[in-house]
């Protein structure tokens, strides 16, 4: 399954929501340079002018905010929203815990569905953030798309790759980390020559029977990788 996400119709109402959060953490002492912040906050202004302060409780009311548009993931019946939240360079690394829990309810306020993610981010830290902020929200899992990354775990040789091994043993461990019962896509985070297709399509279908994943997918795979 590859699957690219194009939302060109999503409308930029203003900056006042990346100001305020520039604002509200302008005193952090860990977060190192003005830019980190204005790279964080241009969430908040892709998604539009929303007062994180005075926003209804995302825990209480499970209401979207109009104008996000959804679409079908790949082939799938899978409903996702066309602007999706990643991990990679915000969740336990560049930013606090308290401001990602800001930009993941602006996300989840404004009708943003995906919250992407992979083991290797920030060496499994950033699934520890995220699948903390999911159960302090107090969000019902059947209203989030999960989907995390497979391919590098650890230092040792059986800690990397699309092995059968490793992709039972790493989805178990991500989930661990998220908190979660299951992920909604596991996605092989790029090719493993090492490992034969036939084995990696085994594993996913494994973990899929296993309830741990409901879909697989695959991360920056050319056309012919795929075929």
């Amino acid at each position: 399954m590859q699957v690219s996400f194009v939302c060109s119709e999503h409308s930029i109402k203003s900056r006042s929501a990346e100001d305020r959060l520039n604002r509200q953490n302008a005193g952090s002492p860990s977060l190192g340079t003005r830019g980190k912040f204005r790279a964080v906050a241009m969430v908040a202004r892709s998604l539009g002018q929303l007062s994180v302060q005075n926003a209804p409780s995302s825990s209480e009311s499970s209401i979207k905010q109009p104008g996000m548009k959804y679409r079908n993931l790949g082939k799938s019946g899978l409903r996702v929203s066309c602007l999706g939240l990643g991990t990679w360079v915000t969740f336990g690394g560049q930013i606090t815990d308290e401001m990602a829990e800001q930009l993941m309810t602006l996300a989840y306020d404004n009708g943003i569905n995906l919250f992407d993610t992979a083991e290797v981010y920030a060496a499994g830290k950033a699934e520890v953030v995220l699948g903390n902020i999911i159960k302090k929200k107090g969000w019902r899992r059947s209203s989030l798309v999960i989907t995390t990354k497979i391919f590098w775990g650890g230092k040792a040789e059986t800690e990397r790759g699309l092995s059968r091994k490793h992709i039972i043993e790493g989805l178990k461990a991500s989930l661990e980390r998220l908190q979660l019962e299951y992920v909604d896509v596991v996605f092989a985070n790029r090719p493993d020559p090492n490992t034969p297709m036939e084995e990696t399509v085994r594993a996913m279908t494994h973990v899929i029977n296993q309830g741990m994943a409901m879909y697989w997918g695959t991360s920056r795979w050319s056309s012919m990788e795929i075929m």
